[in-house]
């Protein structure tokens, strides 16, 4: 059993960024949106701005008190699509509830939609022909290169099947020429599914939902679950010592997942900068 140091990938996607953005003199933007104080998302809004840092990527936030109404969140918005200076937008969700999540999505301009949330791009990427993607499965996607693994002819098995992770995680597995499935809280006999996986990757947010039984000798096992367990230590969706043993490869949680996300989504950035360069 091999385990994927999600940390030691990022760091050198960082750096790769970093040394393209140094050898052609780029001037890139990030503008983020914070809206409330929810304290997880000071988190990750704090973790963007250090790898902006670390990338040569100048960051600019826009800290937003929770009465914010849709209105002014909107204006932002138009006023920062029409900034020369930003190159990427992104708004940290969940946004307090009296904001409309999926109209502020639709209001960033695809050009700058560094999430690839946009139904624009998501569009994109289901055809083929993407710029951007989503950060989450494009992460996934780095990490099973860096075992060396070729995608194309395995049986990969995605769990969960939002718009954020699931779905696009499993169109970039068949862009690779995989057999993907994908499982829900629908599907039947979900642990029999799972062990056809040479490739599974979990992305439902339930602690220690994927047990030694769901997993085939020698799988690559990809954990994007972020959850908090009894003792309220962070924890993925997959029993990580009984699971362990069983897998060629496998992402711990913290250190897997979480640090490729940040690094793709710095490497949108700078891929925004490209095509609005081309579009001078």
């Amino acid at each position: 059993m091999n385990i994927i140091d999600g940390k030691a990938v990022s760091a050198s996607v960082k750096e790769q960024i970093r040394a393209e953005i140094e050898r052609d003199g780029l001037e890139i933007g990030l503008a983020v949106i914070i809206v409330g104080n929810n304290q997880a998302s000071r988190v990750y809004v704090n973790n963007k701005k250090k790898a902006c840092e670390v990338c040569g990527i100048k960051s600019y936030e826009y800290a937003l008190p929770e009465e914010t109404t849709q209105e002014q969140l909107l204006e932002l918005i138009d006023t920062l699509n029409n900034d020369d200076k930003v190159n990427g937008i992104l708004c940290q969700l969940p946004l307090p509830s009296h904001l409309d999540e999926e109209q502020v999505i639709e209001a960033i301009s695809p050009l700058k939609d560094v999430d690839a949330f946009n139904a624009v791009n998501v569009g994109k990427i289901m055809i083929g022909n993407y710029a951007f993607l989503p950060c989450t499965p494009a992460g996934v996607m780095e990490l099973i290169h860096s075992t060396g693994t070729k995608v194309e002819g395995k049986e990969c098995v995605v769990i969960g099947r939002s718009n954020i992770v699931g779905k696009p995680m499993a169109m970039l597995l068949l862009h690779e020429n995989a057999t993907v499935t994908i499982c829900h809280s629908r599907t039947k006999d979900l642990a029999e599914v799972c062990r056809r996986a040479d490739i599974l990757v979990s992305a439902v947010g339930r602690a220690d939902f994927v047990t030694a039984d769901m997993v085939k000798d020698g799988a690559i096992v990809i954990d994007v679950g972020m959850n908090r367990n009894a003792e309220n230590k962070l924890c993925g969706d997959v029993k990580y010592d009984e699971v362990a043993p069983k897998c060629s490869y496998i992402t711990p949680v913290p250190g897997g997942v979480g640090p490729m996300t940040i690094a793709m989504l710095m490497k949108n950035t700078l891929m925004a900068k490209r095509i609005q360069s081309k579009d001078e």
